[in-house]
């Protein structure tokens, strides 16, 4: 009898290491684009994505930006999406760097394009505030997206021009994850439409396309039905400037309107929010006032994160991952994904949020 019970015992510990595993492997990736791509099956539910890759907690860095290891620990507390910012060495190969420059981010000096990726293999990553040098060198675009390969989806912020984005596609699809990788270009008129178009023809399909659209040019929701009708997006990323003087906007502006989420429930598409911060520009420079600042530093997560989060947000791109997840969760926005042994269950009906 015992080594019945033994044997029911191992077969349990295998099957619990088994799910993890799958959840912590392809079919977490599988999950996560589900709803990426079914937007009105998960209207309860609004996605986290890490800035930058995901490098701060409570308002300190503890990663340093657009690292391999600030991508794990994305992964770790379970956000959705990382975002990354693409840029090109001297010789030519996609590398993962925010800035222009190197100074801030790695212990070189100068431009990244004057840099070969040789010699960027020397520069070491270093975590912003402390000072502290990392193990980590500037990562290729091949190696980012490796890391997050069947495990999360990736949004490369293109740092270049727009007809840069074919060739950062082919890399994805050489590598077999193209459908995980989300780029992005801003919109605001018809020409810019056309233009982007071309570029994305040139890509192929296979990859997810998210339009962004700012309360600076854009002030309703037709034009968003426009950029529907010519790119069929799953997401639109919307940005509400702030401007210095002004105080917490009250509606989220046009294009948080109702007219706005009416048109993402008719396209099936995600409404997706900003709240992180801008370096010497006004706390919740994107998102009219309701930014990471608000939420963390004043303790207010209600009328930020759960700001846009009533307004129909269903993306929320944050530089504080980890306390994002735990707030929305305990205040019913987040559906538990499978593997956790929690409800899976999409709302049954679309709303309007």
């Amino acid at each position: 009898m015992r080594t019945i019970w033994l044997s029911l015992l191992l077969s349990a510990v295998a099957l619990a290491a088994s799910i993890g595993q799958s959840w912590a492997g392809e079919s977490r990736a599988r999950l996560i684009l589900d709803r990426f791509q079914h937007a009105n099956q998960w209207r309860d539910h609004v996605m986290v994505a890490a800035h930058r890759a995901g490098s701060m907690q409570a308002g300190k860095t503890l990663y340093a930006e657009n690292s391999l290891a600030a991508v794990a620990g994305s992964i770790a507390i379970g956000a959705e999406i990382v975002e990354v910012d693409i840029r090109r060495s001297k010789d030519g190969e996609f590398v993962v760097m925010h800035d222009s420059w190197l100074d801030r981010t790695t212990t070189c000096k100068g431009e990244v394009v004057k840099y070969t990726l040789a010699e960027l293999r020397r520069c070491r990553l270093v975590i912003e505030g402390t000072g502290a040098v990392t193990g980590e060198t500037v990562s290729t675009l091949r190696e980012m997206l490796m890391t997050t390969k069947d495990r999360i989806l990736i949004n490369l912020d293109n740092k270049l021009e727009v007809g840069d984005l074919p060739d950062m596609i082919a890399v994805a699809r050489d590598i077999g994850m193209a459908d995980q990788v989300i780029v992005k270009e801003n919109l605001w008129n018809q020409n810019r439409i056309t233009t982007v178009k071309v570029a994305m023809a040139a890509a192929g399909g296979g990859f997810q396309f998210m339009p962004i659209i700012a309360d600076d040019a854009v002030h309703d929701a037709g034009f968003a039905e426009t950029v529907d009708h010519a790119f069929a997006p799953r997401a639109i990323e919307m940005i509400n400037w702030r401007a210095g003087a002004e105080t917490l906007t009250q509606t989220g502006g046009p294009l948080f309107s109702a007219r706005m989420r009416a048109a993402a429930v008719r396209g099936d598409w995600h409404i997706w929010a900003d709240t992180y911060a801008i370096v010497n520009k006004p706390g919740g420079f994107l998102a009219g006032g309701r930014g990471d600042e608000l939420a963390v530093q004043a303790s207010l997560p209600r009328e930020a994160w759960g700001f846009w989060a009533d307004r129909g947000a269903t993306i929320i791109q944050t530089d504080e991952p980890k306390a994002a997840i735990a707030w929305l969760a305990a205040n019913g926005f987040r559906v538990p994904y499978a593997g956790t042994g929690e409800r899976l269950e999409p709302a049954a009906t679309a709303s309007i949020n």
